[in-house]
This record gives C-alpha cells, sequence and structure tokens, in this order.
C-alpha cells in the first residue's frame, strides 16, 4: 500500500472515534444521547434538505462537508456543550490543537483542504459557513423540542440561553430562525423553557 492511501485509511480508522463522544442532547422521541457523528450526518442531510432556505444561494456540497467534518476535532478536545461558560473559555484552544493532531494524518493536500474548511465554518463569514452554523443550531433544537425540552430542563437553560446562540442562525437562514422563534416560544408557553 502507497503512504498515501495508508494515511488516508488512518484517518478514517481515527474519525470512526467521533462515534463515541456523546452529546448533551438526546434523539429524538425521548431517546439516548445522540453522539458527534450522528450529529454531523444528520445535520449535512438537513442541509441539504433545506438548503432553499438559505439566505444566500451556497454551494450544498461545501456546507455537508463543513458539517460532517466540524466536530471531528472532539475526539481530542471533548464535546464542549452549548450553555457551558467554562467549557467554551477554552474551547477554541482545546480545538485547535486537536486539528492539528487529526487532520495531520492526511496527506499534506488533504489535511490542508479540510483544515481551509473547518477555519472557513469557525470564522462564520462566508454564506456556506453561515447555513451550515444554521444546521449546527437548528439540529439540536428540534431534537429538543421533540423532547419537551428535556435537555434544557436537566440543564436549567434559560429562553435569553438559547436565544443568545440562535441569534446567529438568522445570519445563515431567516426562514430557519422564525422557525426556531416558534419553537422557543412554544417551549416557553408550555414552562421547557424559563423565560
Amino acid at each position: 500500500m502507497d503512504e498515501r492511501l495508508a494515511k488516508q485509511i488512518a484517518f478514517s480508522l481515527e474519525i470512526d472515534k467521533e462515534k463515541n463522544i456523546m452529546r448533551q442532547t438526546h434523539l429524538s422521541g425521548h431517546g439516548r444521547n445522540e453522539n458527534d457523528a450522528e450529529h454531523a450526518w444528520h445535520m449535512a442531510i438537513m442541509a441539504y434538505l433545506l438548503r432553499e432556505y438559505a439566505n444566500e444561494e451556497v454551494d450544498i456540497t461545501k456546507v455537508m462537508l463543513m458539517c460532517l467534518i466540524h466536530d471531528i476535532v472532539e475526539i481530542d478536545a471533548g464535546d464542549t456543550y452549548a450553555y457551558d461558560s467554562e467549557g467554551l473559555a477554552t474551547q477554541k484552544e482545546r480545538e485547535d490543537k486537536a486539528k492539528e493532531r487529526i487532520f495531520s494524518l492526511l496527506p499534506e493536500d488533504q489535511k490542508n483542504e479540510l483544515i481551509s474548511l473547518f477555519d472557513e465554518f469557525e470564522k462564520y463569514e462566508t454564506p456556506e459557513a453561515k447555513f451550515a452554523h444554521s444546521m449546527d443550531n437548528f439540529q439540536p433544537l428540534i431534537l429538543n423540542n421533540s423532547n419537551e425540552g428535556g435537555d434544557w430542563k436537566e440543564h436549567g437553560v434559560t429562553s435569553k440561553q438559547v436565544y443568545g446562540r440562535q441569534s446567529k442562525t438568522r445570519l445563515g437562514s431567516e426562514k430557519i430562525y422564525e422557525i426556531t422563534d416558534q419553537i422557543v416560544q412554544e417551549n416557553i408557553r408550555k414552562g421547557n423553557l424559563k423565560a
């Protein structure tokens, strides 16, 4: 086997570990906690299905790839809960270190390509990054809604915190943000989210 293919296979095996990174979000219908790989797959499919609601035209292949790779770094860095202020304070440092180690398993050209895509997602500037982030925000929201706000209730999350996180959703999709607002308001009325 040549060196390039050996590196690609090594990376492919390494990213299998993403299936072991558990998130705070539960699967729909009061299921178990989802893992990072399930989250990435789910939001990539959602991006494809909901692409017509992006604020700007997007390269959907690029968006889907961003969705699929954005949490690979959590193999080393661990999942940082969206409302964990302490974890969020060290997230970038942990993820940067992980990004270098994990993507360095690849041949140099593919390493550079995926790091560039990861960094573009993190910067939140391009239409693709904004729409991918909308999916990253919306996917756990709809799961939480399907579970009567169970994860929000478990962690004592307030509507202000959810709106703070979701405020950037509208940068990628005004339509998805409208639905987000409806879901948040419904969960406030039901008592699943503190006002």
